[in-house]
């Protein structure tokens, strides 16, 4: 079972994995959604994501660097 565009904490754990020493809030949501895709344990449809879960997914990063 992979991560869903829903699993936004989750996603936000394993960007920051990924990514250490990104600014989240520097990345535009084009590139945040082609990295979330990217992620070896997503498995959802590209089409779900929308402005507002990819908002979720970089504020739960932010906070994940905190």
């Amino acid at each position: 079972m992979g991560l869903k565009w829903i699993d936004t904490q989750d996603i936000a754990i394993e960007l920051e994995e990924k990514y250490p020493d990104v600014d989240p809030m520097q990345v535009r949501f084009t590139e945040l959604r082609e990295w979330v895709m990217e992620l070896e344990d997503f498995d959802d449809d590209p089409e779900h994501s929308g402005e507002k879960i990819l908002e979720a997914i970089q504020m739960a990063w932010l906070e994940e660097q905190d």
